[in-house]
């Protein structure tokens, strides 16, 4: 019963860990995200950054995971990205130090403050903080329950001889710890539960610290297996630098272990308050220790850890010309083309779009969700690229093509918004539940959607050429777009009313389908309002000219 306890007592302080991290990247996720972008300026801003992040996720390891991904994309140098991490643990070794306190009294009113948070503040911060406190109290709720529930067991004569025989092999407790940290993915877990230990009498002093050290590594495993399986050297550098630091200050403090406890029993007899005060000494120790000399370990990490060559990747852009944005001539046309490269991946998309729905792959599903996520990165690049162009002053012909780069580039990235959230979710519903169009269905859906391919091949003439005959066809291909729409929808109807099982099962997907379609075609045909406009052939308002055409029979006496 006793083990059972403990193990729910930890179970629960790991679901308030998570919740606490939740909580705080939904509510702050910006907010972090702009800290760490700070921290790119220097080791002690990033040291500094480490701690404060780590204090509100309370996860070194979360933080370890999330500053890996960074430095492998490019985003975070190698000794930001190190000093960062010592800070973190120093931000971990904060978090035991306000839980070591006796504040469980305080559990039940963070529980109540979160529910009710939780329960009226709507989609908004409030209920991401309500979260936050119920996590809070959770943890102070699992602390109070180990605390407690250990205490009963010191007077198990045959667990005293285990616990004898573990005191004298720190070594042994060192790797237990780090064994339990590395599957509760958490070290503030494992550091109050040597908590517990020790306030219950279940370790000495020494061994308590042993378990801090175990904690402590532990919490570096995780991260290092997580990058082991990505295939770029480079990704493993910032754990495996975190590791090295842990295991460092492992050998630094194993053998004097029994002194240490001494020494700090003198001034803190609590052994809860002996067991967080070491641990954030230690993690202070190894900051001071090894964030002067980052720039040469690094070095030596990038030596051990070379570098492989990337494949390229699809989201880069290929033609923005940082050093054309002095001419606007010149740097409209790399965006121009950068555009069209666009362009490119969008129209891959919506080739794969197609056969995600005829031939239920879900590998492909997946790969055109990750192809959005590219023209996504494309549409901000070109943006912010030809924002740059306009700052100088620019003629109007300059202008106008400047707008229409944005205009078109904008209709693409809508294109691929919703091939991703509305065909891909189709498609997925389709393979999910095991339908299968009708023959004839399955030819109107081909059907539509070839004509909006080869309508998107006309978009790009028009966007290039800037023919005024074109674009009056596109806008042509619309009317008879649309006509072919209600056409099919129609046909659709006619076999539902006939009974037919196939367009039974799959009539929501087939309309929805052809209503994204046509959403599609519009985006592709506003590539020639542009043109139209510059070349004066569109009227301002076709219902106020249609009014006008009512009226003048009227003012002439024609009874119509």
């Amino acid at each position: 019963m006793i083990l059972l306890d403990v193990m729910g007592g930890v179970a629960l302080l790991l679901w308030g860990l998570h919740m606490v991290q939740s909580g705080i990247v939904r509510a702050f996720g910006a907010e972090i995200r702009h800290v760490l972008t700070v921290a790119l300026r220097g080791r002690f801003k990033a040291f500094l950054a480490g701690v404060g992040v780590t204090a509100l996720l309370q996860s070194s390891t979360a933080m370890a995971l999330m500053v890996t991904s960074f430095s492998a994309d490019g985003l975070l140098g190698l000794v930001p990205a190190l000093a960062l991490m010592l800070g973190a643990n120093v931000g971990t070794a904060l978090v035991v130090q306000v839980l070591s306190f006796n504040i469980s009294a305080a559990a039940p009113v963070l529980l109540v403050a979160g529910v009710v948070a939780f329960k009226r503040g709507g989609r908004t911060r409030t209920r991401d903080l309500g979260r936050v406190s119920i996590g809070l109290g959770l943890m102070l709720l699992a602390l109070h329950i180990l605390l407690d529930s250990v205490a009963p067991a010191e007077q198990a004569p045959g667990l005293r001889t285990v616990l004898q025989v573990a005191s004298g092999a720190p070594l042994l407790n060192v790797l237990v710890a780090a064994l339990l940290t590395w599957a509760a993915h958490s070290s503030v877990a494992v550091v109050l539960l040597a908590m517990s230990l020790g306030y219950s009498g279940f370790a000495t002093p020494a061994a308590g610290l042993a378990l801090v050290l175990g904690a402590n590594l532990g919490s570096a495993i995780n991260p290092l297996i997580e990058a082991g399986s990505k295939g770029d050297p480079a990704s493993r550098r910032v754990p495996l630098g975190n590791f090295i630091n842990r295991v460092a200050g492992c050998a630094l403090f194993l053998p004097f272990l029994d002194r240490i406890a001494a020494g700090f029993a003198g001034y803190v007899p609590d052994p809860v308050r002996l067991i967080a005060g070491f641990h954030l000494a230690f993690n202070l120790a190894l900051a001071a220790l090894f964030i002067v000399p980052l720039g040469p370990f690094a070095r030596l990490l990038e030596r051990v850890l070379p570098e492989t060559g990337k494949p390229a990747d699809p989201a880069a852009p290929l033609y923005l010309d940082p050093s054309a944005v002095d001419s606007p001539p010149l740097a409209l046309a790399c965006a121009a083309r950068e555009t069209l490269h666009m362009g490119d991946v969008v129209e891959t998309m919506l080739q794969r779009a197609l056969a995600t729905l005829t031939t239920d792959d879900r590998n492909l599903v997946a790969e055109v969700s990750r192809m959005d996520d590219a023209v996504d990165r494309l549409h901000g690049a070109i943006k912010l690229y030809v924002v740059r162009v306009t700052r100088d002053s620019l003629d109007d012909r300059e202008a106008r093509r400047a707008m229409e780069i944005i205009a078109f580039a904008m209709n693409l990235e809508h294109i691929g918004d919703i091939v991703d959230m509305n065909l891909m979710e189709l498609a997925a519903k389709k393979i999910k539940r095991k339908l299968r169009f009708s023959r004839e269905g399955a030819e109107e859906l081909e059907a539509m959607h070839r004509r909006v391919l080869e309508d998107l091949k006309l978009a790009f003439g028009i966007f290039i050429s800037g023919d005024v005959k074109v674009a009056r066809q596109l806008l042509d291909e619309k009317t008879r777009f649309r006509e072919a729409e209600i056409a099919a929808a129609e046909s659709h109807l006619a076999r539902l009313r006939e009974g037919r099982p196939e367009s039974i099962e799959t009539s929501g997907l087939h309309l929805d389908i052809l209503r994204d379609l046509k959403r599609i075609h519009s985006h592709v045909c506003a590539a020639a309002y542009p043109v139209l406009e510059a070349a004066g052939e569109l009227r301002a308002s076709r219902l106020r000219s249609r009014s006008r055409e009512r009226l003048a029979p009227a003012r002439n006496g024609d009874p119509r």
